[in-house]
């Protein structure tokens, strides 16, 4: 497994040993350079418009207005969730099955209904 330490990993105790481990896991394969340059472009984009929404109702715009920018947020946030969800399934799902973790289907069967 990857030992790269995630920023937004939360550290946990174990508390049989006391130790601290992160709760977050790693990819074995690591994604593409295209597709994370792709995937910070859009996050990039949707937190602008987030901003803009912040700005919207700070200003007392518009509720239409307000719900359009809501709206385009939401879809850029959506394509990336489905691209990740892609990776996920291309990669991560794939290696597990032919490593004999069945159990995966279960959770990506758990992603699936999230994002539907």
């Amino acid at each position: 497994m990857h030992e790269q330490k995630d920023k937004a990993c939360e550290p946990l105790a174990d508390a049989a040993s006391g130790a601290r481990t992160c709760a977050c896991k790693h990819k074995h394969t690591p994604r593409s350079e295209e597709l994370q340059r792709d995937v910070q472009k859009r996050l990039n984009r949707a937190i602008g418009q987030l901003g803009g929404v912040k700005a919207m109702i700070d200003d007392n715009r518009y509720c239409g207005d307000v719900l359009m920018q809501l709206a385009a947020a939401e879809s850029a946030i959506r394509r990336v969730s489905e691209m990740l969800l892609r990776e996920h399934l291309e990669t991560c799902v794939v290696e597990e099955i032919r490593s004999g973790n069945d159990e995966v289907v279960e959770e990506v069967m758990d992603l699936i209904r999230r994002f539907s």
